[in-house]
């Protein structure tokens, strides 16, 4: 018979062939903060594989494993940015604010793509949105969505 028809007695699970996370073809910008949070990701991982491979439990050794690969390959590409000390114009690291043509006021802080979480105020660098913004000042209109908005604020 063929082994394709035989139940493993672990389940039959092929943890050990999870696909490792993609990685972003961009640079790997990350603010200071960003750089401790990958840090503190991976302080965490390796307690989690630890755990888990004293509990002999294969599938979370292949996930956290996976996640391990991923946020180390992070950390071994990062390229920290530090904060900015100009605000004549926005770069990576600055805090914008701008309002929309419908009078709703918004601000982001531009970061890098792991450390991005636009309902916590914070986006990618490669977004639509950050390249409207990086480069310009306060004063300028820039495209968001079907509408447009003015910088009011950089910090």
């Amino acid at each position: 018979m063929s082994r394709a028809f035989v139940r493993e007695t672990d389940g039959g699970e092929a943890f050990e062939d999870l696909p490792d996370r993609p990685i972003s073809p961009h640079q790997n910008f990350v603010t200071p903060s960003g750089l401790a949070q990958i840090d503190a990701m991976i302080e965490d991982l390796r307690h989690r594989l630890a755990k888990a491979q004293a509990a002999e439990e294969k599938s979370e050794v292949a996930r956290v494993s996976r996640d391990l690969r991923y946020w180390s390959h992070r950390k071994s590409t990062a390229d920290m940015i530090p904060p900015p000390t100009d605000f004549s114009q926005v770069r990576f690291g600055s805090r914008v604010t701008f309002e929309r043509d419908d009078g709703r006021t918004q601000t982001y802080r531009i970061v890098g793509e792991d450390e991005a979480d636009p309902a916590k105020g914070s986006i990618s660098y490669v977004s639509p949105l950050a390249q409207a913004l990086l480069g310009k000042q306060v004063g300028d209109v820039i495209p968001v969505a079907q509408t447009e908005a003015e910088i009011t604020r950089i910090e």
